[in-house]
């Protein structure tokens, strides 16, 4: 498989490069042929991605619990404990926004 990587915007395309990329309207010279190794860490990084960024919805959701659990108030054990899951659930969420990021400095961004 062939993969193009468009030098404006990053969009990645399979088969042949577009006439002109479909995210940013750059011309089909702004497209660079990735090598076989570029193409591997971007066929990897579509599955672990995609389980990123399946975590970060269920922090999210963690997220949602916890403040009920805060606005619920029933004693000070419940409210400690939805409190550190709120802590835990952000601070979960910040680590794999930076995770994320990194793999898209690196490439390591799919397709899928």
């Amino acid at each position: 498989m062939r993969l193009y990587k468009c030098q404006v915007c990053n969009y990645v395309h399979d088969e042949e490069a577009p006439e002109k990329c479909p995210k940013c309207g750059a011309p089909r010279e702004k497209f660079n042929d990735l090598s076989e190794e570029q193409i591997t860490l971007v066929e990897r990084s579509v599955y672990s991605n995609s389980l990123h960024m399946e975590l970060y919805t269920l922090l999210q959701q963690m997220s949602e619990i916890a403040d009920a659990g805060i606005e619920d108030d029933l004693d000070p054990g419940c409210v400690a404990i939805f409190k550190k899951t709120e802590i835990f659930s952000e601070l979960m969420k910040r680590m794999i926004q930076a995770e994320l990021e990194i793999h898209m400095k690196k490439g390591k961004w799919g397709k899928g």
